[in-house]
Order: structure tokens, then C-alpha cells, then sequence
């Protein structure tokens, strides 16, 4: 075999065998991603009956004036890998809707429920989507996710904590948001000047108990 043959043939080998190598690492790599995407760990499903959320609300210069009250969920899941949270939706009746107070005549969930503030008729759900979840410290974590209500979509971000044992998850969380920012303007301070002490505060509180089982 002369010299230029020999070179021509050690070229011709190594380009193949470059080849056949990036072309196994790419099917490796396609593999492992694969698995990644797919490895969402276990669905735990909400409990209806034994999860609720409350919400609460208060006048902004008069914290005496709390309103309190609860709202339920339609349905929902959280994914757990490894007894950690890694993923979850939720969705809310928004018709559930309910005063705290049961005996008191003048509760303002018609209001509540009116165009002023959710417009449940015409938005009669709302929803959540976990998008990250942060380990902070044993079983306390950061969750991420978007929130929708009325049809407008916010990121929020929020501690909560969780804890998994025999097939049942429990999660307790909490969440004030800016009402504003999903479009709930009625007797904000933000956008009306002269409301006096007659301005309702921008934040609302969720307070989150749920109950998922395998």
C-alpha cells in the first residue's frame, strides 16, 4: 500500500469513527432526555371533600373590617417524585364561593361574586399551574406558578409546606397577591383618589390546605 492510499484510508477511518461516535452520543443524549421529560414522578389527586381554601380580605384603613371566607376546589393533582413536590395544577369553583361567617345576613359574596370584583358568571373558574418548586429546608419549599383569574394570567411565587407519607400528600400554603394585577380595580387606592377611608386593600390572602391521595 503506498503512502497516499494509506493516508487516504486512515482519513476515511477516523471520519467514521468520529461519526459513529457523535452519532451514538446524540442517541444517548436524545435518550436521556427523554427520560428526563417523561420521569414527572407519581400523581397524587386532590381530595375535594377534605382540601378548602381560605381567602381573606379587609378594608385598607380599617383592619377591623375583615372579611374571611372560603371556596372549593373542582378538582386538581400534584406530582410527587421521591417524596417531593415537582409539579401540580389546580382548579377552582369559583361558585363555592362562601362567607365565613354563615350566620351573618350582610355577607358580600353577591358582590364578591359580582363584575366589580371576580365576575363569576362569566369567569365561573380559576386556575393554578405549578411551574417550579424551590427546596428551602426540610419540608418547606418555594413554589412558582400561574395563577389565572377572570382570565388573566400572573406568575406568583409562594412558601408552602408539604408532607408525604402512605400514599397521602398534605400541603399547607400561603398567598397574597395584588388583586389589581388580575384586573379587580373596585375602590382601589391605585386608581381612584378620593376614597377616603372607604378604600378596600389591594391584597388578598389564600390560605391553602390540600390533600391529595395516590
Amino acid at each position: 500500500m503506498n503512502n497516499k492510499l494509506l493516508i487516504t484510508y486512515l482519513i476515511l477511518m477516523s471520519t467514521l469513527f468520529f461519526l459513529g461516535c457523535n452519532g451514538s452520543g446524540k442517541e444517548e443524549d436524545k435518550n436521556n432526555s427523554s427520560a428526563s421529560s417523561t420521569s414527572l414522578g407519581e400523581k397524587y389527586v386532590v381530595d375535594t371533600t377534605e382540601s378548602v381554601v381560605t381567602w381573606q380580605g379587609s378594608m385598607l384603613f380599617d383592619f377591623k373590617e375583615e372579611h374571611i371566607g372560603y371556596v372549593h376546589l373542582s378538582k386538581g393533582d400534584l406530582m410527587i417524585d421521591k417524596g417531593q413536590l415537582v409539579g401540580g395544577k389546580f382548579e377552582v369553583d369559583m361558585n363555592t364561593m362562601e362567607y365565613g361567617d354563615k350566620e351573618n345576613k350582610n355577607t358580600p359574596i353577591k358582590h364578591l361574586k359580582s363584575a366589580d370584583y371576580f365576575d363569576v358568571e362569566k369567569f365561573p373558574t380559576s386556575t393554578f399551574a405549578i411551574t417550579k418548586v424551590d427546596s428551602v429546608i426540610r419540608d418547606n419549599i418555594k413554589i412558582t406558578g400561574n395563577l389565572t383569574i377572570k382570565g388573566v394570567t400572573n406568575e406568583v411565587t409562594f412558601p408552602a409546606r408539604i408532607d408525604v407519607k402512605d400514599g397521602i400528600a398534605k400541603a399547607n400554603a400561603k398567598l397574597t397577591f395584588d388583586r389589581t394585577d388580575w384586573g379587580i380595580r373596585y375602590r382601589s387606592g391605585k386608581f381612584y383618589d378620593n376614597l377616603a377611608d372607604q378604600a378596600v386593600s389591594d391584597d388578598v390572602v389564600l390560605l391553602m390546605e390540600i390533600v391529595a391521595k395516590k
